[in-house]
């Protein structure tokens, strides 16, 4: 039986085209894909993300053990609510996941993760805790939703919401967050827009939810918030890297601190096996097709694979994230074998998109 968010009830209310989505019940669309995503660019969507999982770690030596356990370093935390985007590495260096964490003080810190890895990496956590530091608790918090509002309008939106919550949100910069009575409010997002990612106790989600729309806040679907992450060159677990990939052939080397002397799981492995393939966009210029995950691509240097691709509503074009030699270099035109035909795609630099604007020249 499919797991369901404290919000499943409310988006087949609204009649949601759900799916199984890494054994989730979750909702695709509510209508028009397209319109959800243009709405997130032009003004103001929301996304259940009720399905991803907050774990609170805490006790002490709790920055200690991240420094290990993490590729990013979280010596880089230093103010209350600051995040940091890392990868969960395996000791050969795969990406178990990317994860954000949230410090809230040297004792605290809080750890969200994907939802079809939730409980790997929960389980390699706690074998990491059991053998580096057993004082430390890990707690899940599956009595918290989760909420990310996102677009251009999407903060004024929320503190139509929440009133009482703008004196303590409003100077708050990208990659923050802070408490707000029952709400734990972050300026982070997975669209290239602004906006908040909002946790709340579970039983006052779907009153939170309704009281967005009343606002004008769009509801959208993951057909929605797949398109706008692609636009925003942001990776997919699962399809962009695995524990499979190494981060720095992922487009993740920026995640990875490998110049400060502290160990950490998978370091001494992407020390030995420096990359061989680097993470580029690609934009369609034939118009016959549309680019996918798996399509091979031939370039001069070699071939290589599209990881995610989809039609980009902003760009009114075919885009894609791919793997490819290194030395593939953005201008050049590449082939991409699309149903038995070679079609041209021209390399380019991600983001595609952002703030509503194309950034591909």
């Amino acid at each position: 039986m499919l797991k369901q968010t404290p919000l499943n009830t409310a988006h087949r209310a609204l009649g949601a085209k759900m799916v199984d989505f890494g054994g989730w019940d979750m909702p695709v669309s509510y209508g028009s894909q397209i319109d959800e995503h243009h709405a997130v660019r032009r003004d103001a969507g929301m996304f259940d993300v009720s399905h991803m999982l907050a774990v609170d770690l805490r006790g002490p030596g709790a920055r200690d053990f991240l420094r290990y356990a993490l590729a990013n370093n979280v010596d880089k935390l230093t103010v209350r609510g600051k995040a940091l985007y890392s990868c969960l590495l395996a000791h050969d260096g795969g990406v178990l996941d990317d994860l954000i964490v949230y410090f809230l003080d040297d004792d605290w810190f809080r750890i969200v993760v994907n939802a079809g890895t939730a409980d790997k990496d929960v389980a390699w956590l706690r074998t990491l805790i059991a053998a580096r530091a057993p004082q430390l608790a890990l707690n899940e918090r599956r009595d918290l939703a989760m909420i990310a509002v996102q677009g251009p309008s999407a903060r004024e939106r929320v503190w139509r919401v929440l009133p009482g919550c703008r004196d303590a949100t409003a100077a708050l910069k990208p990659f923050m967050a802070v408490e707000c009575g029952e709400h734990f409010i972050a300026r982070t997002g997975y669209t290239g827009e602004d906006g908040f990612e909002v946790m709340l106790p579970a039983p006052r989600a779907v009153e939170f939810w309704e009281s967005l729309a009343a606002a004008g806040v769009r509801p959208c679907g993951l057909g929605a918030r797949d398109t706008l992450r692609l636009e925003a060159g942001m990776n997919l677990y699962g399809q962009d890297m695995d524990e499979h990939e190494n981060p720095l052939e992922s487009g993740l080397a920026w995640t990875v601190d490998l110049a400060s002397p502290r160990d950490f799981v998978g370091k001494a492995a992407l020390l030995q096996r420096p990359p061989r393939r680097q993470f580029i966009g690609l934009l369609l210029i034939d118009k016959a097709g549309v680019l996918r995950a798996h399509q091979k691509v031939r370039t001069a240097l070699g071939d290589g694979e599209v990881t995610s691709g989809t039609f980009s509503p902003t760009l009114s074009a075919s885009i894609a994230l791919a793997r490819l030699p290194l030395g593939v270099a953005p201008g050049e035109d590449v082939r991409v074998t699309i149903r038995d035909k070679e079609l041209v795609a021209r390399v380019v630099k991600p983001p595609f998109a952002r703030h509503g604007k194309s950034l591909v020249q």
